[in-house]
C-alpha cells in the first residue's frame, strides 16, 4: 500500500481564512481549536494523542521519520491529521513544522535502554540533540507551551520507593541521562526565554498499538503476543522486578491536562506519570495467564544491561498540580491491550516500512 501523502509544511491547510493568518487558534462555528504538534506522531503514544486530539475537535500536526514509528498506526485517522516525514535534526523543518502551532507534545524519541547502551552516539542525536532543536523551533515560532516525554528511568536504581520528583536524579543508562538532560533544556528554555514547558516522567506505558517484534519493546507487548500465539513468554532477570505499569490513556490525559493548566502551576516543571501501584513481572505473567487463558509456563533470560530493578511513582504532585488522575488501572489496562493484539495478532501490522 502506498505510503500516506504529506501535504508541504506552510501550504494552506483545513479551512483556515487569510484573515485568520495573525491568529494561532482558529475558530469553527464558535469552537475554539487549537493546532498541535505531535512529534513522533507515529508511534503508539503518538497516534494515541492524535486520536484523542481529533476526537476533541482538535486540529493536528504530526511529524515523524519512521525509524520507529509505523504508518500503520494512523490508518484510520491520516486523512485527519496533517502529517510530515521530518526528522528532529532539521532544524529548517521544524521551524516549518512549528510556524502557527499552539502547543507541543514531543513524543519523539528511541525509547530503548538496550539500544541506548549499544549506540550511545544515536541516542545523543536523537534525544538531546533532536530535543534542542525543536525546543529552539518552538522557540522562535512563540509556541504557546511544549511537553516533553520525559522518562521514570531519571530515577536510576535508586532504593527509596516511590520515586518523587524532589529525589536526586541517578540514571544510569545513556538513554536515561538523554532523557533527563531533556528535562534540563525543557526548564532552561523556560527560564532563560519564557517558553512554557512541561516534563512528564513517564512510568512504563503500554497498550494497544505497541510493536512486540521489536527487540526493545516493552515487556508487556512481548508478553501478550507471546502468549496469543501459545508461545513460550521469556522473563529477563528473575521475575521479581517490579514496574508501575501504566496504561497509555492515563499517559494521554496527562499530557491533555498539563496542555491547559495554569502556567505557575506547571511551567517549567516535572510530574511522574503513572498509576501509584507497582507489580512484579512474575505476578504480571499470572495475571496476564489467567486473562488470556494461556496454559503454558515462563522460561527465564538474562537481565539487560542498564534496567532498573523496581519503579514505583509517588504521583501525588500531579494529582495537585495538574489535576490528574489514573482513569484505567493496570488490570483493565491488561485487558484492553489484549483484546487489541488478539483482533489484529493475524494482520501483518508490524512489518518495518
Amino acid at each position: 500500500m502506498a505510503p500516506p501523502r504529506s501535504r508541504k509544511i506552510g501550504e494552506t491547510w483545513g479551512t483556515r481564512c487569510p484573515a485568520e493568518s495573525a491568529s494561532r487558534t482558529i475558530l469553527y462555528y464558535g469552537h475554539s481549536m487549537a493546532i498541535y504538534l505531535v512529534t513522533g506522531v507515529a508511534g503508539f503514544i503518538g497516534s494515541t494523542l492524535a486520536r484523542a486530539l481529533i476526537a476533541r475537535g482538535e486540529q493536528v500536526r504530526g511529524i515523524d521519520n519512521f525509524s520507529t514509528g509505523k504508518r500503520e498506526n494512523l490508518t484510520e485517522c491520516v486523512s485527519r491529521i496533517e502529517l510530515h516525514e521530518v526528522d528532529l535534526l532539521d532544524l529548517d523543518a521544524l521551524h516549518r513544522a512549528c510556524r502557527g502551532v499552539d502547543y507541543v507534545l514531543h513524543q519523539a524519541a528511541i525509547p530503548s535502554v538496550p539500544r541506548s547502551v549499544k549506540d550511545p552516539l544515536e541516542n545523543n542525536r536523537a534525544n538531546v540533540d533532536g530535543t534542542l532543536n525543536l525546543l529552539v523551533a518552538a522557540r522562535d515560532a512563540k509556541v504557546k507551551r511544549v511537553i516533553y516525554a520525559a522518562s521514570s528511568a531519571a530515577y536510576g536504581d535508586t532504593p527509596t520507593l516511590p520515586k518523587r520528583e524532589d529525589m536526586l536524579p541517578n540514571p544510569i543508562s545513556p538513554y536515561a541521562v538523554a532523557k533527563l538532560a531533556g528535562e534540563y533544556y525543557m526548564t532552561s528554555f523556560y527560564r532563560c526565554y519564557g517558553l512554557e514547558t512541561v516534563s512528564l516522567r513517564y512510568f512504563n506505558v503500554f497498550g494497544p498499538r505497541q510493536d512486540p517484534t521489536s527487540p526493545y519493546s516493552g515487556v508487556l507487548a512481548k508478553f501478550i503476543t507471546q502468549m496469543l500465539k501459545g508461545e513460550e513468554a521469556t522473563i529477563l532477570g528473575d521475575g521479581k522486578q517490579s514496574r508501575d505499569f501504566t496504561y497509555v490513556d492515563n499517559v494521554v490525559d496527562a499530557n491533555l491536562l498539563a496542555c491547559q493548566v495554569d502556567a505557575k502551576a506547571a511551567a517549567g516543571q516535572v510530574f511522574n506519570v503513572a498509576t501509584g501501584q507497582r507489580a512484579d513481572l512474575y505476578q504480571t505473567f499470572q495475571v496476564l495467564k489467567k486473562l488470556i487463558g494461556y496454559r503454558g509456563d515462563v522460561k527465564y533470560g538474562p537481565e539487560r544491561a542498564g534496567d532498573v530493578k523496581h519503579s514505583l511513582a509517588d504521583i501525588s504532585r500531579a494529582e495537585q498540580y495538574l489535576g490528574y488522575r489514573p482513569k484505567v488501572d493496570f488490570e483493565e489496562g491488561l485487558s484492553r491491550t489484549i483484546e487489541w493484539y488478539r483482533s489484529h495478532q493475524m494482520k501483518p501490522r508490524f512489518a518495518k516500512p
